[in-house]
């Protein structure tokens, strides 16, 4: 048998499972979880696998699974990724009514995909002529939200960092992987949809401390905190014109605490933003300023901020001979004119901390509709939101780790990390962990 015909073979062994690979992606989607707390997803994926044979391994107290598939031979080992999790938008008319939970990013597609996947060269046959291994790994909480929920689980000791990825990694769920690939739900354009990178993030937790006073009786004896975050909030917004634009500097603040009552002036104001750009130095010399920003709306009314930074994201650059190849597998899934290409992106996500130490890939895949993170956001077109991913991430896999691996191993040798180690890449990350008070009335 030739590559080719093994390739499509693999697709109609996805074919075949059509209508298990969409129940499963529709049963996540009709139970949303956000991150760290997907145990509910996490059974439902390990129900399916288990349907296939296969057994997995657990991340102890956190959500997820990784399964291994091992053709026996020597060779190069090779991940495909979904992420569990979903996002909060109240307002989308399919969310959970009492979280807010909705898969308004199209996560549900990424798990029934590493599922079609592993059914798809598990029935093909397709394991008895590759090499190495193949991981099918779901991954938690790869939406960065609800930070003071995972600070708390950190506090506890069960996290150490507020990614999946970054968890995982440090955990050493990674240790014996070369290559990472995964699809996201993508724009209604095209089919498919390649861009050769996006933004990191720094994430800060802002807290304004004023005093308090009745707000109608004797506002001149407090300290109003609320105004001073405005103040902030204007600054940082001052600062906008200050970004070079092939930075692609992005700062949107949210207010998360504004007062407690509307007759006693704010003493205690809770902020939370991130900080993105396309490197770190263009985050971290960006988040230098977004502080001073901070620090001015503190000295102007004479109140105290507490700035805190946490390890967001580091920047993704997808590998460009791993693209190469992606668009190869493409243009024989759809016609040529259905692969679209963009520039770097804006959002950010945690496939960028593998990206800085191996090998990857995130294209995106069509059949959704709406804004990603919106009220409108839905799958319009099952069978390619479904299917497509699966057999681009399946086949990705064959032509990798066919002839002994040598693709995968090319494309290894080729790459040049950000970190030469896995220690390294957590020593920088453990650096960006920062909290300091400031006294606005110290200044003058």
């Amino acid at each position: 048998m030739d590559k080719q015909t093994l390739k499509n073979k693999i697709q109609e062994a996805v074919d075949k499972r059509r209508d298990e690979i969409i129940c499963l992606g529709e049963e996540i989607y009709k139970n949303p979880e956000t991150g760290f707390k997907e145990f509910k997803t996490s059974k439902l994926v390990i129900n399916k696998f288990g349907k296939l044979g296969l057994d997995y391994m657990g991340f102890d107290n956190i959500p997820g699974i990784k399964v291994t598939l091992d053709t026996g031979r020597k060779g190069p080992s090779v991940a495909i990724l979904g992420e569990l999790d979903a996002i909060i938008c109240p307002t989308h008319p399919d969310c959970d009514r009492d979280t807010g939970a909705v898969h308004a990013c199209g996560h549900n597609m990424q798990i029934s995909a590493i599922f079609g996947a592993a059914a798809g060269i598990l029935d093909s046959g397709a394991l008895g002529r590759l090499c190495g291994k193949i991981h099918f790994i779901a991954v938690p909480a790869e939406e960065y939200i609800e930070v003071e929920y995972r600070m708390g689980l950190r506090e506890k000791g069960i996290i150490k960092y507020l990614g999946g990825k970054p968890e995982l990694l440090h955990r050493g769920v990674f240790d014996d992987v070369d290559i990472c690939m995964m699809v996201h739900a993508g724009s209604p354009e095209g089919k498919f949809t390649l861009e050769p990178s996006c933004n990191g993030c720094l994430v800060k937790k802002v807290k304004y401390m004023g005093k308090a006073s009745h707000a109608g009786g004797a506002p001149e004896k407090g300290i109003n905190a609320l105004y001073a975050a405005n103040i902030g909030l204007m600054a940082i917004n001052a600062l906008r014109e200050t970004f070079a634009e092939n930075e692609y500097i992005r700062v949107h603040p949210i207010i998360t605490k504004g007062g407690d009552i509307v007759n006693v002036i704010p003493d205690d104001v809770r902020m939370e933003t991130f900080v993105r750009g396309k490197t770190m130095d263009d985050i971290i010399n960006a988040n230098k300023k977004v502080n001073r920003a901070l620090l001015g709306g503190a000295v102007a009314m004479g109140a105290c901020v507490e700035i805190e930074d946490i390890p967001g994201y580091f920047p993704l650059t997808n590998d460009k001979n791993l693209a190469s190849l992606a668009r190869k597998v493409m243009a024989e899934l759809v016609a040529e004119d259905e692969i679209l290409y963009r520039d770097h992106a804006k959002g950010s996500t945690d496939l960028g901390d593998l990206s800085s130490l191996m090998p990857v890939i995130h294209p995106f895949v069509s059949g959704f509709r709406g804004q990603h993170h919106g009220a409108d956001f839905q799958i319009s077109d099952k069978d390619t939101a479904y299917l497509l991913g699966a057999k681009l991430l399946s086949c990705m896999a064959a032509e990798l780790l066919w002839d002994d691996g040598s693709t995968a191993a090319d494309i290894i040798r080729e790459y040049k990390p950000v970190f030469e180690s896995k220690v390294e890449y957590l020593e920088f990350a453990d650096k960006l962990y920062s909290k300091k008070l400031f006294n606005g009335n110290d200044v003058l």
